[in-house]
């Protein structure tokens, strides 16, 4: 990996910047999970797939932006299944939305997608050290 990618995604200077990211995101996939018609563009046409990327690039970025070493990621695991879950139940009193078990296992399909890629990150960056 090129050392200023690795800089970018590990240097604590960054952290600020992949915190703003992971608010955006939150606040954006918080919508479109409640959003009773959220735009056709923004879908892949499989709404497990919606699941698992957006899960993916929630947990990619909040290791990046709270929890960088590997030992923490229970933490992270848990709280992005929390979230998950939260939104499920909320979807279960939002017609035409459904609460369902198998989205919360997309999410989890997409929390250990996200974390693969930042334990590689994580795994560079303290070989750099």
């Amino acid at each position: 990996m090129p050392p200023a990618l690795l800089n970018l995604l590990t240097a604590p200077r960054h952290r600020p910047l992949w915190r703003a990211l992971l608010a955006a995101l939150v606040i954006a996939i918080t919508w479109l999970a409640l959003s009773p018609a959220p735009p056709k563009t923004l879908d892949t046409g499989w709404d497990k797939a919606n699941h698992t990327l957006a899960f993916a690039a929630l947990a990619f970025t909040a290791a990046r932006a709270l929890w960088p070493r590997p030992r923490q990621w229970g933490w992270l695991v848990l709280a992005l299944l929390a979230y998950g879950a939260g939104i499920e139940v909320a979807q279960g009193f939002l017609p035409p939305r459904e609460a369902s078990m198998l989205d919360l296992l997309a999410d989890a399909s997409g929390i250990a997608a996200g974390l693969l890629p930042a334990w590689v990150v994580a795994a560079l960056a303290a070989r750099g050290r």
